[in-house]
């Protein structure tokens, strides 16, 4: 054997020899050559039998040699273990050698050749502590450092895994992954290299912070990016976000321990930037943006970008309401359904082509968009509760915000916004912004919003009238709504009372506060919006129906107009109707009527207080501090859900009850709501909560009203909400308004249809006989009795409409008849849209008149089946029976040819029930002589020619044979009367003028002195005139009934007169 041959075998034996992963290396050690480090499984096992072999003998030169140049064989072990481990985490290497010559275990497949500094380190092909944060830093620095890997093992097998893993030029993902697998270095290896595996570790996290405080250096990257990209991929599941938010949490450490190159908020900020400028292109019911929800929740969740969050949202421009829309919060309040560009349809992804679509699909689309809405208002709701949750500070800037956010969009409800669409998108935030907001806050409210909440009665309405405060106060007070003190409230502040400030406010009152003024300035809007697209599709319709009998191209253009306005109109339904948030409204505005019911009682205890009536009187009262549009948000809302989610009243019947409370405590009631208007709104409340039994259109089945009946036949005060309405529709006639009189008619359309159906229930209607009976026993009470005045004003309104109908009426037959005849064909296109014009509106005047006129009669006719008293009384009868036969000349008499119109429906002109109705007020009060006594002395209308004519139509029209037999007789006792007066008008022709009543020509039969201009007129004249006007008529100084006074001796003399005259009468007769 040659002395290489003996060396290799000496070698051989040596224990030692068993560190080195080939004969070659320890070869290439004895020479004098340090051996390139390689497997540390290897190491390990050649460490476990060198533990239990001989001492080395000293026979062998090259063999002692080794032994020597090992100080330390376990320093070896572990230099190679740590070697090989820093490979296996970091996947970098310093060794470039032939992968056949390593072992295979425990080494990566792929690594990065650290070519530079390799070069640097003077032969060693090793990776230790001393140098793994140079290596690591090189490593970062690498452009592409896929194009230097290399294969640590004799494998050539394709691994793209490997090859990407180890070549991630991104600073921050490649970090993460290297502290997954430090994380999982530290659960496998031996305790004595525990420490390095820990310092491992934590080197990605020192590193991951380097990165972010200096991101300039790392050349093609933006690592805020990256960083938002990492735990964006893992919110995608639960323990893989779990294992990146512990790598964050120690990053997040590490940054906040260091903020000399850059404060925490300068390296947080860029990544909100990069997120938010994301979710901005992002749609309501696209997937990924649940996956940046989710991500925001955490930010919302960890305490210290939470707090970066709430300063990253300041607007610029606090004071402009687009500014809040434009933070990210805003952007993300911002995504919905809506259309981004308000008339911009093109771009836009729902309801395209309607008219091409069924209504099922629609309808699919529709739930679609409503079950993202309700998991995205889920998070919404999650985010702002975390925010609220998280600290005092960040409880504080979300209320500031929103404050700040509410004063700054307050001008959303003025007028002259929604007149002004240009200004109104530069200055206030979206109807999508809004609505987002209030379907968040409605979920807050949720906990306090249940039946008699004991909570409920911890609001503070005094918070509304706190005035300027310091941000310091406001901190202290938890005060953060602005300018509320300017808002009207439901009643005036007494001069007497004064106001006792709480010295902090609860979560509860502003949560509640913040969430009405939100759908305050929302939702309102938005209803607007639906009723006015509601009107325009309808009349859209028609002219392209009509333009498609024409053909030409306006057909094509007019259906083009028609889907545009389509798609607004469903997208907007769709997201003011998701189920979800309805419900949370719902329960929302029941509670809110149950509060402002317990404020109306003064009860400011814990314990809800009973309802009862009649009503405590006021003292020191909250409603002085509660604003109006508590109330008009509550209105606003069972209106809405009255025209576009009907259904949802029928499934809430045990909130109904909570609203009639309210109704009836406030609608007829000024000092607890002095607001006209307001309360004659509530009219129209209670007409779209009580079951509406008009029948539905062809196509739609019936809505279902069980509960609502249930709920209305049930109540408790209904004697009590039947005398609210009728008040309410008595003291809408005096608003002070400068438009009462055109308002009033249109505050007064719901209240007929209410008053129908309560005089169809035997509760409502026996408390309306009651003030019907009250009334005809105090017919001269100093205040006219509340049902005298309804009737007076009832008749007014009949007289007025009726008129004003037929005079449109009259108009549209001449416009019709210049039209058929072609006087219009010749005209100039200006002129000619003049007269479509003039001719459309007189339509819709004459509808509504004709529509408000059926009712008013309507009214009395039911209403006198019942109720004759009253209506029989000498000057009630007089102005009735004048009404009647006036309405009679016109739709029987010769004048009706001016009211053929073409399409009576058009106009809602019914004159046959109009006919019909007028003749059953006739039979109802025909039975008393007194009234049919009146009759004849209506000089201007009554004939009997009149009523013969009424006959003849009652034939044509098809009554009941009963009706007519009944009317026949009725006219003939009229007419009988009728002779009988005129043989005594005869009689009296000659009367002295001091006999006759100065205002209506007649002789006066109960002469009375009115006191302040000493004038004598009839009792039922002055009594008619003081149900419309309290003052003299001489000298418009105030009177009332108690203050007239019988003149007994000028009624003596005219008995005696009429003594005189019968007698002559008679005996003239005897000759």
């Amino acid at each position: 054997m040659t002395d290489q041959g003996n060396n290799n075998q000496n070698i051989s034996r040596n224990p030692f020899a068993a560190l080195f992963s080939s004969l070659a290396d320890a070869k290439q050690f004895a020479s004098g050559q340090k051996p390139p480090l390689h497997h540390a499984e290897d190491s390990q096992g050649s460490q476990s039998e060198s533990e239990n072999s001989d001492s080395i003998e000293d026979n062998d030169d090259s063999v002692a040699e080794i032994s020597r140049s090992f100080l330390s064989r376990q320093e070896l072990c572990e230099q190679l273990n740590i070697n090989h481990m820093i490979q296996r985490i970091f996947l970098i290497t310093l060794d470039n050698s032939d992968p056949s010559l390593r072992g295979g275990n425990g080494i990566p497949p792929r690594c990065v050749f650290l070519v530079e500094m390799a070069a640097e380190m003077d032969g060693q092909d090793w990776l230790d502590m001393d140098n793994i944060e140079q290596a690591l830093f090189n490593r970062l620095l690498m452009l592409e450092p896929g194009n230097h890997l290399i294969y640590m093992t004799s494998c050539n097998a394709v691994n793209l895994s490997a090859d990407r893993d180890a070549g991630d030029k991104c600073a921050i993902p490649f970090l993460y992954a290297c502290y997954q697998r430090a994380k999982e270095e530290v659960t496998k290896v031996p305790e004595k290299l525990l420490s390095y595996a820990v310092r491992c570790k934590n080197l990605t996290v020192s590193n991951t912070r380097t990165v972010l405080l200096t991101p300039e250096i790392y050349i093609r990257q933006n690592v805020y990016e990256q960083l938002l990209d990492l735990l964006l991929e893992g919110v995608g599941g639960a323990h893989w976000f779990e294992l990146v938010v512990e790598f964050v949490e120690e990053v997040i450490a590490g940054l906040l321990a260091d903020q000399e190159v850059r404060t925490f908020s300068e390296v947080i900020g860029p990544v909100l930037d990069i997120f938010q400028g994301r979710v901005k292109e992002l749609d309501l019911c696209q997937l990924l943006l649940f996956s940046y929800l989710d991500l925001l929740l955490y930010f919302s969740r960890q305490k210290d970008i939470a707090t970066v969050l709430m300063e990253h949202i300041q607007p610029k421009d606090p004071n402009n309401g687009l500014q809040y829309q434009k933070t990210l919060l805003g952007t993300v309040l911002s995504i919905s359904c809506l259309l981004k560009t308000p008339g911009v349809v093109e771009g836009h992804s729902f309801f395209l082509n309607p008219s091409r679509s069924s209504p099922q699909e629609m309808k699919v689309q529709e739930s679609n968009i409503h079950q993202f809405m309700g998991q995205f208002h889920d998070k919404l709701h999650q985010l702002l509760k975390n925010l609220l949750q998280q600290s005092g500070e960040t409880r504080h800037l979300l209320l500031s915000w929103l404050g700040g956010c509410l004063q700054a969009n307050a001008g959303r409800t003025k007028i002259w916004a929604n007149q002004m669409p240009e200004i109104f998108f530069q200055m206030y935030a979206s109807d999508a912004f809004f609505l987002n907001l209030g379907a968040a806050l409605l979920k807050l409210c949720q906990p306090f919003c249940r039946p008699r909440s004991p909570k409920l009665l911890t609001f503070n309405p005094t918070y509304c009238a706190l005035k300027e405060l310091s941000e310091e106060e406001r901190r202290n007070r938890n005060v953060h709504a602005r300018g509320l003190d300017k808002e009207t409230c439901l009643v005036p502040l007494p001069p007497q009372q004064s106001v006792e400030y709480a010295q902090s406010y609860s979560l509860l009152t502003e949560n509640l506060i913040f969430t009405q003024m939100t759908l305050h300035l929302g939702f309102h809007r938005l209803h607007e919006q639906m009723v006015k697209m509601n009107q325009s599709l309808h009349r859209l319709q028609g002219t392209w129906r009509e333009a498609q009998l024409t053909g030409g191209p306006a057909a094509e253009q007019l259906r083009e107009q028609f889907e545009r306005l389509m798609t607004v109109y469903l997208s907007t339904k769709a997201a003011a109707t998701q189920p979800g948030m309805l419900q949370c409204c719902l329960n929302l505005q029941a509670s809110s009527a149950t509060l402002l019911v317990q404020l109306g009682l003064s009860n400011q205890g814990p314990e809800h207080a009973q309802l009862s009536f009649p009503l405590p009187p006021l003292h020191n009262s909250l409603l002085c501090h509660m604003p109006e549009f508590f109330a008009e948000n509550l209105g606003d809302f069972f209106v809405f859900l009255r025209r576009f989610a009907d259904e949802v009243l029928e499934s809430s019947a045990d909130s109904l009850e909570q609203v009639l409370n309210f109704i009836t405590v406030f609608m007829g009631n000024v000092e607890r709501m002095k607001n006209p208007h307001l309360r004659a709104k509530l009219a129209e409340v209670l007409e779209a909560v009580m079951p509406h039994m008009e029948p539905a259109s062809a196509g739609t089945a019936q809505p279902i009203m069980f509960q609502r009946q249930r709920v209305f036949c049930s109540y408790h005060h209904a004697p009590h909400l039947a005398e609210a309405l009728i008040a309410v529709f008595v003291d809408i006639e005096f608003t002070g308004d400068p438009h009462q009189f055109e308002q009033k008619f249109n505050y007064r359309r719901p209240m007929y249809p209410i008053l129908k159906f309560m005089w169809g229930k035997e509760s409502y209607r026996e408390s309306i006989k009651s003030l019907a009976v009250y009334a005809s026993e105090n017919l001269e009470a100093m205040n006219p009795p509340l049902f005298l005045r309804y009737l007076n004003l009832l008749m007014n309104d009949a007289i007025f409409l009726l008129d004003e109908a037929i005079q449109y009426l009259s108009k549209i037959k001449l416009l019709q008849l210049e039209k058929d005849h072609g006087e219009w064909e010749g005209l100039a296109p200006d002129a000619l849209r003049e007269k479509e014009s003039s001719l459309h509106m007189l339509g819709q005047l004459a509808r509504f008149h004709n529509i408000m006129s059926n009712e008013t009669i309507g009214t009395l006719a039911f209403l006198t089946s019942e109720i004759k008293c009253i209506f029989v009384h000498p000057f009630m009868a007089e102005r009735i029976i004048s009404m009647l036969n006036h309405f009679l000349q016109h739709l029987v008499g010769p004048k009706m040819g001016a009211l053929k119109v073409k399409d009576f429906s058009e106009f809602d002109f019914k004159p046959q029930q109009l006919v019909s109705d007028i003749c059953t007020i006739y039979l109802n009060l025909g039975d008393e002589e007194n009234f049919c006594a009146t009759v004849p002395k209506d000089g201007r209308s009554y004939s009997p020619t009149l009523f013969s004519q009424t006959v003849r139509v009652l034939k044509k029209i098809n009554k009941p044979g009963e009706v007519i037999v009944g009317f026949s007789l009725l006219a003939d006792k009229i007419k009988s009367h009728a002779d009988r007066q005129l043989q005594d008008e005869e009689t009296y022709a000659d009367a002295p003028d001091d006999f006759l009543d100065p205002i209506m020509s007649t002789l006066m039969l109960d002469p009375v002195l009115l006191p302040s201009s000493n004038v004598t007129v009839d009792r039922s004249t002055i009594a008619r005139h003081l149900l419309s006007d309290q003052t003299d008529p001489f000298n418009r100084s105030p009177l009332t009934m108690d203050q007239i006074r019988p003149n007994e001796e000028l009624k003596q003399q005219i008995l005696q007169w009429l003594a005189q005259h019968k007698q002559e009468r008679l005996q003239m007769g005897s000759l």
